[in-house]
C-alpha cells in the first residue's frame, strides 16, 4: 500500500497498523457517561479496523491480494 516509501515501507506499514489499530480499538470500545455507544465512534472504528486488516493481510503478512 505504501510502495512509494521505498526501503521504509515496513516501518510505515507498522506505524500505520499502530495508528489505525488504536483508532479502531478506541472507536469500537468507546462508551459515553451513560454507558451507551455512539454511532460516529462505531462507524470510524469499523472503518479503521477494515484498513487495519487490509494492510495487515495484504502488505505485512502477504496472505492475500485485493
Amino acid at each position: 500500500m505504501f510502495e512509494f516509501t521505498g526501503k521504509l515501507e515496513p516501518l510505515v506499514n507498522l506505524l500505520f497498523l499502530v495508528v489505525t489499530g488504536f483508532i479502531a480499538w478506541h472507536g469500537i470500545r468507546f462508551r459515553d457517561a451513560e454507558g451507551e455507544s455512539d454511532f460516529v465512534h462505531l462507524l470510524f472504528g469499523c472503518i479503521a479496523a477494515v484498513f487495519f486488516f487490509l494492510v495487515l493481510f495484504q502488505d505485512v503478512l502477504e496472505v492475500t491480494r485485493f
